[in-house]
């Protein structure tokens, strides 16, 4: 109700909801153990009181009148219990709300290639994946396949189907569902994750015969992903991979959340990278270093790095220059530009005044 991401019940402290990436109580009272025992018994079936007691951790799915349906993963910690409920969205944002680029509606729509949106934990990949499935479930017919763990978010059948598995529930894992996934008739398929090199292998292989993937990584920016993607592999398939990657990545996505001035919301941070024939044959080359230089230069297509990006956050109001430069990938060029670009506007508003006298009206 207040719009939290995530409940936390602990003994100890008070029921707290994260909102806006930060935890708040939501109540002044600290729950005893008896207390949280009770309230994370309270929402499982026997089977799954069965296996927590076996187990000591229990991961499901509950629904609540009125109000939505969650994700709970239960725990012990210290020897007492503890739990985290996760809100399922079934109301899909769009781009345009999440004021992403432009850019992204027509990486939505791509015919056939790998997208992969990268960032930490809590930068909001998933709610911009979401989007674009949304985007595209909005704007074509086909069939859209997802495997995921878990499912964040809850697609209606709109333009597409949408077929939702859930490792652990609806598939044993990544690997077998993929394994399968071509006799399903796909038109995209979205990977929660690429963890291992199986799964790069099945993400290139679907690009590869037509198909478009959509997947999440952990790494900090477009080159941090690819350098991750070779590492998945030994270094005598390095060269085929970079040419793999060089006719298949159809773009990388890198994305942070930063907190507005007033610290109520957050504002997304889009680095950009495209697949142009230059970025291609930069990639076929190995020549991962030289890749934030061309998307510097290359903002005309859609293209752009986070320093960018967040020089363009701070100069519309929306995020503070100390948060710009705590988030930058080079703080002193990012120093540089809004300072470069204040002394522009400067001498434009100085230029624009020049001549112009005070006159008293009659």
């Amino acid at each position: 109700q207040k719009g939290g991401s995530d409940m936390f019940i602990t003994a100890g402290v008070p029921p707290s909801v994260k909102m806006n990436g930060k935890i708040l109580p939501i109540t002044k009272t600290p729950l005893s153990p008896e207390m949280t025992r009770e309230v994370v018994l309270g929402v499982m079936t026997e089977q799954q009181r069965k296996e927590f007691a076996e187990t000591k951790e229990c991961n499901f799915a509950i629904s609540a009148r009125g109000i939505g349906r969650f994700r709970v993963s239960a725990y012990y910690q210290r020897n007492l219990v503890g739990m985290v409920l996760r809100r399922i969205e079934t109301n899909i944002p769009k781009l345009d709300e999440l004021k992403l680029p432009e850019v992204l509606k027509e990486l939505a729509m791509t015919k056939r290639g790998i997208i992969v949106f990268v960032g930490g934990t809590g930068t909001g990949k998933s709610t911009s994946l979401a989007s674009m499935i949304g985007h595209r479930n909005a704007n074509s017919r086909g069939h859209i396949i997802t495997i995921e763990d878990p499912i964040e978010f809850i697609h209606q059948h709109n333009g597409c189907i949408v077929s939702q598995r859930e490792v652990g529930i609806d598939t044993e894992s990544f690997e077998v569902a993929l394994k399968n996934t071509l006799r399903q008739a796909p038109d995209v398929i979205l990977i929660g994750e690429i963890r291992t090199r199986e799964v790069m292998d099945f993400a290139i292989a679907f690009a590869e015969t037509g198909h478009l993937v959509l997947a999440t990584l952990h790494a900090n920016n477009a080159n941090q992903a690819l350098d991750r993607i070779i590492h998945f592999f030994p270094a005598d398939r390095h060269h085929q991979l970079y040419m793999d990657l060089s006719l298949n990545m159809k773009g990388i996505v890198a994305q942070q959340l930063i907190p507005t001035p007033d610290g109520k919301a957050r504002r997304a941070c889009i680095e950009v990278l495209l697949n142009t024939p230059l970025i291609s044959d930069t990639i076929r080359k190995g020549e991962i270093h030289l890749l934030k230089e061309i998307m510097k230069k290359s903002r005309e297509i859609g293209m752009q790095t986070f320093d960018q990006a967040l020089f363009d956050l701070y100069t519309a109001g929306e995020i503070t220059y100390e948060d710009a430069l705590k988030h930058a990938d080079a703080p002193n060029d990012l120093r540089l530009m809004i300072k470069l670009g204040s002394e522009s506007d400067s001498r434009y508003l100085d230029q624009a005044t020049r001549g112009l006298s005070l006159q008293s009206a009659d």
